[in-house]
């Protein structure tokens, strides 16, 4: 077994392990006075309930109350019905389980807990109650009882006695993303941005974005958080996000002007890059527009590559002004309380419904199979041996498989879980024979499990210790099993340990039969999937909502960006880039432009999105580099859309199409209107 981390003990960790314990004497001194069956298990939901911040607490304790409620529920109605045929009680509990826990691996936002509790809370119920199925209602009701009191005691010390607020927790984080990114843009603004550092920089940017998204999630329901910064942060989140992206643009065109960016332009570069990093008293943002404006060359059929790089360059540039003042100005007013939606904004956004997330349903249906076959075989062998305590080892495997699912290889974490949850058990047996019965009255024995139970919550406070502090502390209340009277039995103890440490162990063996997975292997996956999205964008000829696109392919770069290590050298670079979420973005570009266009230009492109498209799925399945056909489409597709005579259509189909060749050919020669026309004529 590892030993425990050291770390410095701090005062607000401190303060909310003593909350944490405040809050589980709370409600077992409730669940005691109340006469509930089994006060501890509202004692145990505090500390598997309780978070350092009181939003977080707030939403888990919602998801939890409402899936015990359906797993209750469930427990009432498939128990009675199956209790005469044990292995089909079983395959039903285990299905149940299953089901619900790959609804939860879909959803993958804190809702998500809902449907992974209500899973094994039937498990949980169901298999207790085999032997003693009329009481099957009394016992759902009881076991509802006892977590929503707990619930609701974790909920209330969170968010009345000294409440850790999300909101400045998000605004820091927020704050600091803002002025890495200023960095950043700086540095790319004067020609920078390209080497290790600067990709690792910009990677680990979209990795924090995600985080920020993750935590944002929990301000509705913190008590503190004001609506108006609520709504704000989904704004400021998606120009965030926008900006990443738009970065790794302004790099590509200003690589492929190297040595001819002209006197004036390099100026603008200079005077931009300070103008980003200001924090106060910056200049006006309408002078750097204008500033912008005047350098943009007018484009013909006959125009340079030169030419079309630098006007591709400055439309981002100007594109990066409206981000950053945005940023700014929706910043400001989150500070400041005031109403966003009334803040005006300079770029154009389409505002998505909900964060759009990575889905993998054969991964999730395969580890729904995981927890199923786990909770078989406990049950296999629980029926096989007519074991009394045996109806723990299903549980426990129900509960292990679905805690840990959403890791590549759950069983190294089954197996630290389980280790500490050993200890868990060593300390419980210390307490029920050795301290607890020379106790005569609740003050003492609140005070004697005060040091065990305070550096439980201590543990859960710190993010390096966490599922340390949850092994101890949600399975030392519960293993204790405290009563209004004493009546601890070695015998009894030993046994329903041991079907605990058994289910836990067959967990472990069965996880890494059937679902453990290297992490490459899930990152290879990650990276086919962004090229079907690509090629189902070029299909779909850019009909996506660009705020959903941007939030599919960042939270798809956060799951890569974990797996960083276990990527090939030629994909990372790929993935340092944004190449795939740049590349989609300027597939929407291209449709912003179709209304505007000629039959002419709108062939080309079509043609060349049906080839783009065909590509991508070649990609998607291992099939080599992108074909040189592609970038001949693409080139014929520019040669068409610098004839065109509407201004704005000719900009937004210049942008993506510009955009789309650096992004996939980076290294490809420059274009060439008289070898465009020569490829149009022969095709």
């Amino acid at each position: 077994m590892r030993t425990m981390p050291t770390f410095p003990l701090r005062g607000a960790d401190l303060a909310f392990s003593v909350k944490t314990f405040a809050a589980a004497v709370l409600a077992l001194l409730i669940a005691l006075w109340i006469d509930l069956p089994r006060p501890y298990w509202a004692m145990a939901t505090v500390y598997i309930t309780s978070q350092p911040l009181a939003g977080a607490t707030a939403s888990k304790a919602l998801y939890r109350v409402l899936g015990t409620l359906a797993g209750a529920a469930a427990a009432v109605a498939i128990v009675p019905s199956f209790v005469n045929s044990p292995e089909l009680l079983s395959l039903v509990i285990a299905l149940w389980t299953g089901a619900c826990l790959y609804v939860s691996l879909l959803d993958r936002t804190p809702r998500g807990y809902l449907f992974m509790l209500a899973g094994y809370t039937l498990a949980l119920i169901g298999f207790p109650a085999v032997t003693d199925p009329g009481s099957i209602f009394d016992v759902a009701v009881s076991r509802a009882q006892e977590i929503t009191l707990g619930i609701i005691c974790a909920t209330l010390v969170s968010t009345i006695v000294l409440p850790r607020s999300v909101a400045p927790v998000v605004a820091a984080k927020v704050e600091r993303w803002l002025s890495d990114a200023r960095g950043l843009s700086r540095d790319v603004l004067l020609g920078g941005g390209g080497s290790d550092a600067d990709r690792a920089h910009r990677l680990r940017l979209a990795a924090e974005a995600l985080e920020i998204d993750a935590l944002a999630t929990h301000l509705a329901f913190d008590r503190q958080a004001d609506h108006h910064a609520v709504e704000g942060l989904r704004a400021l989140r998606l120009h965030m996000q926008l900006l990443l992206p738009l970065l790794g643009s302004i790099h590509d065109r200003l690589a492929a002007l190297d040595g001819h960016v002209g006197g004036e332009l390099r100026a603008l570069l200079r005077h931009l890059a300070d103008w980003v990093i200001a924090a106060d008293d910056r200049e006006p943002a309408d002078r750097l527009r204008t500033d912008i404006d005047a350098l943009r060359p007018s484009l013909q059929g006959n125009s340079s590559w030169h030419q079309i790089m630098t006007t591709s360059l400055l439309i981002r540039l100007r594109e990066l002004v409206d981000i950053a003042e945005d940023c700014r100005a929706l910043n400001a007013a989150i500070a400041a309380g005031t109403d966003t939606s009334r803040v005006p904004l300079a770029f154009r956004t389409e505002q998505g419904i909900a964060p759009a997330r990575h889905r993998d349903p054969a991964l999730a249906l395969w580890s729904a199979a995981g927890v199923v076959i786990a909770i078989l075989v406990c049950c296999a062998f629980w029926i096989a041996t007519g074991w009394a305590d045996g109806a723990s080892a299903p549980m426990m495997a129900a509960v292990a498989c679905s805690f840990f699912a959403t890791q590549d290889d759950p069983a190294p974490s089954i197996v630290r879980f389980a280790a500490w949850s050993l200890v868990a058990i060593a300390v419980d047996a210390v307490y029920l024979f050795a301290i607890i019965p020379a106790i005569s009255d609740v003050e003492l024995l609140i005070a004697a499990l005060a040091p065990a139970f305070l550096l439980f919550g201590v543990l859960i406070a710190r993010p390096q210790t966490t599922p340390i502090g949850m092994a101890l502390g949600a399975n030392g209340a519960t293993l204790l099993a405290l009563q209004s009277t004493y009546s601890a039995d070695f015998q009894s103890y030993a046994n329903s340990s041991i079907a605990f440490m058994v289910g836990m162990v067959a967990a472990v063996v069965l996880t890494r039969l059937v679902r453990s997975v290297r992490a490459e292997w899930i990152a290879q996956r990650l990276l086919r999937t962004s090229w079907d999205t690509l090629a189902l964008t070029a299909e779909r000829r850019g009909h996506h909502d660009r705020g959903a696109f941007v939030g599919l392919m960042l939270d798809r770069l956060g799951l890569l960006a974990q797996r960083f290590a276990a990527i090939p050298e030629d994909d990372r670079r790929e993935l340092d880039n944004l190449s795939h979420l740049r590349v989609g973005l300027n597939i929407i570009d291209l449709r912003r432009a179709r209304h505007g266009l000629t039959e002419t230009a709108l062939g080309a492109i079509e043609t060349m999105l049906d080839r783009l498209a065909a590509a991508c799925r070649g990609r998607g399945i291992g099939t080599g580099a992108m074909p040189a056909h592609l970038l001949s489409a693409i080139d014929v597709a520019l040669l068409k859309t610098l004839d065109e005579p509407v201004a704005a259509a000719k900009e937004d189909a210049l942008i993506g199409l510009v955009g789309i060749r650096t992004g996939l050919f980076p290294d490809a020669p420059a274009y060439r209107a008289d070898s465009a026309a020569r490829r149009s004529l022969v095709a």
